[in-house]
Parts: C-alpha cells; structure tokens; sequence
C-alpha cells in the first residue's frame, strides 16, 4: 500500500519527490518498496519514536521548507486505498487552489455505511473563490467530529450531512507550522531542534531522540485543524477507505459466495462473512461467521471481525509481559537484503539470508559463534579470513569462531543462503563490524 500511495502521485504533475516519515526499524523495508516502484524520494526521516501525527508532519514541514520556502504539503497517510487515481489528482488539483487562498485543506468521503472506526466532519457553507476552481465543490467545515457509537453513526449516515475524515491534508508549510506554533509551541521548538541536530545516517535523515521525545504525542485534528479558522474540506468520491483494519479489508476485498475474504492457504468448512489470512501455514476453519483469522510468521490473531479495532489492546499485553514479539519479528531487514529466523534452540540458529545483486554483508567475526552457509540460490563470492572463493548452488562452507568472513552476491539474481549458526550465544550483538559499505559502526 505505500508502493500504491507513493505511485498515486504520478499522476499529479506538481508533485515533487516525497518526503517518507518511518520508524527507525522500518528504515530498510521502505527504501526496498520505494525502489521496487522506482521512486526516489526527497529524503527518508526516521522518527525515534512515535509522537502522532502533529510532530512528524511539522518535521516533513520544516524539511521541505528548506528546499522550498513556499512548499505547498500534501499530506498522505501509506495504508489507503483509493480506486480512482484521477479524480483523486483532481481533489488535490482543487486543493492546491485554496491552499493559495489561505486555507487548511481536507478531504471529506461520502459515507456509504455507519462506520465507527472513522472520525466525521460536518461540512457548513459552500466556498466559491473568486478565479478559483469551483467545477469541484469545497465547502468551509462546521465542525469535526470524534469516532461515533453505532446508534450516532447510523444518524449520520441516514442525515447525508457528514463525510468521513479521510486524514488526508494540505496546506503551505509555513502556515501549519505557524497555527501550530500557537496551540503547541513545544512542538515546533522541539521538532526544529530534533531537524537541526539530525544525523545523515547512509542516506536516512536519523531525528534527534530527546528533543523528538519531548514533543507532545498528538494528532494534526486535534493540536490544529479542530482549532483553525481557515479549514475547508473537499469531497473526495474515488473509492476510497482506510484500510487500516480487517474489517476494512473484508468490505473492499473481494469475496467468494459466503461472502469470505480469503489469502493463502485456506480451507473452509461452513464459514461465512470472515477473513481468513494466511502468510505460510495452512489455515482450516470450522463453523465460523463474521470472524477474522490471520497467520503470519510471527504470530495468528483470532477476532471477531467487528472487533478488530481493539488488536492494540493485545500490543498493550504484549508490551507489559516483554514479549518479543513486540520488538522483532521473523523477517529483518537490512541494508544488504533480509534475513528470516527459520529455527532456534539451545546452542543452534537457523536463517535464511538473502542478498540482492550487488549487495555485500559487512566484514566481521564472531567471538561466541560458528556459522555454516549453504547456497541454496544464486552465486555468493565468500572471504574467510584472506581466502576468497565462490560458491554456487548447492555448495556450502564453514566459518569458526573468530574468523573474519564477508558475504557478497556479485551475480545478477538474488543470493540466497541458509545459515547455520552454533555456539553458546547466537544474539545479533555478537558482531564486530571491520569494514561496512553501509556507514554501520
């Protein structure tokens, strides 16, 4: 879905190169899905850890006014599905000019259910903007509204007075950091101090953690847009929804004759109105109806499907019981490639590593472990201490404890190894780095 958010744009000539805002973990897996889409963006900036959207939007805001100091922001949340790319070009077209007007731009959907897992906003006068666009209507907003019950959002829908917020903005960069400035002044002084004091970290933008930290957690409705006097919203008709839940998945997705959703490996028996997501391992179900089942790697979510909003309160448990998964997931990304944890016990590891074209892990030894490497795809050019040699499929080698060794996949497909590690400490700390394309220490 961010490959879908980030290629939407091509279809809107003004825009420029992006401007990614991630987690720090996330850093790899972004660029790789940028790449894929051959997307270069701006600059990627790497958020320590997550304030809500009004600090990482007034960052974005201060990195492009570098470069452009009347930069108009177009701001895109990476989970959304939008149908119709040109009408959505259109929306923006329309925006940018009442953005020129002075105003903070929305985009309200026409709701086609009583949603509750969306905020509302209720639209007041129709604006008409003197050698505006007024082909596409804008309308001045009354009010925002939070995440209603049911009873309340069936009101709503039944009223035809309400869109859905569809928490996507736009507005010049200096007038947001200025409306912001008045309601959360700490926001500005400390986002501009976590920019300036920012570290290029081999091509990331790495923020300054304790100045970043001390920004109020806060969304861009609450610490502004509720609070403006100059916000206008735009009707944004382009099949739209936020497929931030399961639930919105089974509503868009398409579904066979029991009104299923289904993906991967999936058996049914009398099962209705669910999703069934399977990442690897088979999935068979029995009785169910409105339910949703997801396999993944790392973990399998079991929820009624009007439920899945409330999967944070399972990361609030994971959380306050230090549970791994929290924190690492199976599949790591580096800037090498990635590598996947297959098996683990007392005294071994298994991995799977995989090099694109090109690619070289860093010069290193372990003083804790042993590793064993078999090709199992592509050719890898191997150094063990001051021996370089090549292995191709179904070859292996063996490297001892302390040995310095580097992998690299000189050929054109991708390299992929199976690694065996053996010692009595197997963790990812156990790395002394010697050389390393990637700036790593």
């Amino acid at each position: 879905m961010l490959q879908e958010t980030v290629s939407r744009l091509s279809c809107i000539a003004q825009c420029v190169n992006p401007i990614i805002l991630c987690n720090d973990d996330h850093r790899f897996l972004m660029a790789e899905h940028l790449k894929a889409v051959g997307v270069k963006p701006e600059t990627i900036i790497l958020e320590p850890n997550g304030r809500n959207t009004a600090p990482a939007i007034a960052v974005a805001a201060i990195a492009a006014m570098e470069k452009y100091e009347d930069a108009q922001l177009l701001v895109l949340p990476s989970d959304h599905l939008i149908a119709d790319a040109n009408i959505f070009a259109e929306a923006v077209v329309r925006g940018m000019n009442l953005v020129d007007t002075g105003k903070f731009v929305t985009f309200g959907i026409p709701p086609n259910r009583p949603e509750t897992g969306y905020g509302y906003i209720r639209p007041g006068v129709p604006i008409v903007d003197a050698g505006g666009d007024n082909d596409m209507p804008a309308f001045t907003v009354q009010s925002f509204v939070e995440k209603p019950d049911l009873q309340t959002a069936e009101k709503y829908l039944e009223s035809g007075n309400y869109f859905w917020n569809s928490g996507i903005f736009m507005f010049t960069a200096a007038h947001y950091l200025k409306e912001l400035a008045d309601n959360e002044p700490d926001i500005v002084e400390n986002t501009k101090k976590a920019w300036t004091n920012a570290e290029n970290d081999i091509g990331f933008i790495r923020l300054r953690a304790d100045a970043f930290t001390l920004c109020n957690a806060i969304s861009i409705d609450d610490a502004v847009m509720t609070k403006s006097q100059s916000v206008a919203v735009i009707p944004l008709d382009a099949g739209w929804n936020d497929i931030g839940s399961w639930n919105s998945l089974w509503s868009e997705g398409k579904k066979d004759a029991d009104g299923n959703y289904t993906h991967g490996d999936v058996l049914t028996h009398n099962v209705a109105n669910s999703v069934l997501y399977s990442e690897g391992r088979l999935i068979a179900a029995i009785d169910l109806d409105d339910h949703v089942v997801v396999e993944t790697a790392d973990a399998v979510l079991v929820t009624k499907r009007g439920s899945t909003q409330d999967v944070g309160k399972i990361t609030a448990l994971l959380t306050q019981q230090n549970r791994p998964q929290v924190n690492t997931h199976k599949k790591v990304y580096r800037p090498w490639g990635s590598y996947e944890n297959i098996e683990s016990s007392a005294g071994y590891k298994v991995k799977k590593l995989v090099v694109p074209p090109g690619r070289k892990l860093s010069l290193q030894y372990h003083n804790k472990r042993a590793e064993h490497w078999v090709v199992v795809r592509g050719i890898a050019r191997v150094r063990i201490d001051e021996e370089i040699f090549m292995l191709e499929k179904d070859q292996s080698t063996y490297i001892p404890i302390g040995a310095k060794h580097q992998l690299e996949n000189p050929g054109n497909d991708l390299l992929e190894i199976i690694e065996v590690q053996t010692g009595g400490y197997l963790e990812e700390d156990d790395i002394v780095r010697l050389e390393d394309d990637y700036g790593r220490a």
